[in-house]
């Protein structure tokens, strides 16, 4: 079993040459696969390489290769440089380096309507983009998948390959998309979801969804298997930046309404087509949905109410033509602008015999001569501070001074005739203090002014039982 496409011919291989395949003489239907005749089939000896898909029932082993001298070949047999094995759920995929020439087998549980595929030239025919695509626009593209230039059909196939497509920078230093990594735009699918019309009918649809740069792109088609990737490089495709514009005229006022512009890049777009609907997101979270459905040439416009104010949020989906006639659905980024609360005009008298007003430019006027005079304030206050301070500190020292002062000049203590010694010395032990003066100094309740000065003058005496001594201060 053989392809005409597995690397034995060259580009440039004739039609003839491919009618001769092995394939078709064991009368196959198609050119790239073959069915199992009791689990046999066979490879030509002008096979260098081959790839075969067995697909066997879920779950089941991986099956085991009988080459045709009767040795065999299982999984752990893969070495990565002559066998290259990759066995999944469903399917079995072996690449080997110069087969044996002539009836294999395979053993496993393979299905009734499986087929040995030998892969070689897998690529994915799709249609050429538009020549004018934007930055944000989702397109639906087709395509088929061929293998070695023959359509494959078999359902069971699908779960073997991906389909994508990548845009890669070109790196001109004059576009946006300078230095971006490569982006997957599209993944074809045959499952019949999304933008695919039907499912397993051998035709792959991809859905773009161009959220990238704008600028020069390299487009690249990728077929992707288990064990070897395909790429197919198209020609470079040029993306424009998003030609919706959106804008608002600002209700200062309170209350009333905003007003929503949206315009377009006329060199690109047809106006009087284009059709908007979108949905406004207001400070406190609510969201009202809408649309324009006018069809002129004027810019288009929405009134949102102004009822509060803060951050309002704007997401619109544009639909229309450019001016080739070509259809095309837009993803907008989304847009934002802030309300706030409007500045109340306060009436400044400048001079009250006169009755002018300052508002207005007149405030702002008083507003910087407050500034340029707020560090003299501030330095005045700080000297006041300082004065203040100062002073209180010399008058608690008059004042306390002048206390103590008047508190110890004449320390006059009473004394008992008990802590006077024989000769005249007083007992230190019951000598007072500085409280203890403070006592003295203050007048009795039971004595008159003049009766304790003539105790003072008095010597000592025994009948009062008492000694008058004048201690002078330390």
């Amino acid at each position: 079993m053989t392809n005409s496409a597995l690397g034995q011919q060259s580009d440039n291989s004739t039609t003839e040459q491919v009618d001769k395949s092995p394939l078709l003489e064991l009368g196959s239907e198609y050119q790239n696969s073959i069915k199992l005749l009791q689990n046999r089939f066979r490879i030509d000896y002008e096979v260098e390489e081959i790839t075969m898909i067995f697909f066997r029932e879920y779950g089941s082993a991986p099956i085991v290769l009988v080459r045709p001298d009767g040795s065999k070949i299982f999984p752990h047999d893969a070495d990565g440089e002559n066998i290259f094995w990759f066995d999944s759920s469903t399917y079995d995929m072996i690449s080997i380096k110069n087969p044996t020439a002539g009836p294999w087998q395979a053993i496993g549980q393979i299905l009734p309507e499986s087929r040995v595929m030998v892969i070689s030239k897998l690529q994915l025919h799709a249609a050429p983009l538009p020549k004018v695509i934007f930055a944000g626009e989702i397109l639906k593209q087709t395509a088929c998948l061929t293998n070695g230039g023959e359509a494959i059909d078999y359902a069971g196939f699908r779960e073997v390959v991906s389909l994508d497509i990548d845009l890669r920078s070109t790196n001109n230093l004059e576009h946006n998309n300078f230095g971006a990594k490569p982006q997957i735009v599209a993944t074809f699918e045959d499952n019949g979801k999304g933008m695919d019309e039907m499912p397993l009918d051998g035709v792959f649809t991809g859905q773009f969804n161009l959220d990238i740069a704008d600028g020069e792109w390299n487009l690249v088609f990728l077929v992707s298997t288990p064990l070897f990737t395909r790429e197919q490089v198209s020609s470079n495709v040029m993306v424009y930046p998003n030609p919706i514009e959106i804008s608002v005229e600002m209700n200062e006022k309170e209350g009333g309404y905003h007003k929503l512009l949206v315009d377009a890049a006329r060199e690109h777009v047809d106006m009087s087509t284009l059709l908007i609907d979108g949905k406004i997101r207001f400070p406190n979270g609510d969201v009202q949905n809408f649309s324009i459905t006018d069809m002129s040439p004027d810019v288009r416009e929405h009134l949102i109410v102004n009822f509060e104010y803060g951050v309002y949020r704007v997401k619109i989906t544009a639909f229309g033509n450019t001016v080739d006639g070509r259809d095309f659905v837009l993803d907008v980024p989304e847009y934002s602008f802030l309300s706030e609360e409007p500045v109340v005009e306060v009436m400044v008298p400048v001079d009250p015999g006169q009755g002018e007003t300052l508002s207005g430019s007149g405030m702002d006027e008083l507003s910087e001569q407050g500034a340029d005079n707020q560090p003299q304030v501030e330095e005045m206050s700080g000297s006041t501070l300082a004065l203040i301070i100062v002073g209180a500190n010399v008058f608690l020292l008059i004042v306390g001074g002048g206390l103590i002062w008047f508190i110890t000049r004449d320390n006059v203590i009473l004394l008992d005739k008990a802590d006077v010694k024989a000769d005249g010395e007083v007992n230190s032990a019951n000598k007072g203090g500085f409280f203890t003066a403070l006592l003295a100094r203050l007048p009795s309740k039971n004595k008159a002014p003049k009766e304790e000065q003539k105790i003072k003058d008095k010597t000592v005496n025994g009948d009062d039982g008492m000694i008058n001594l004048l201690i002078p201060k330390d």
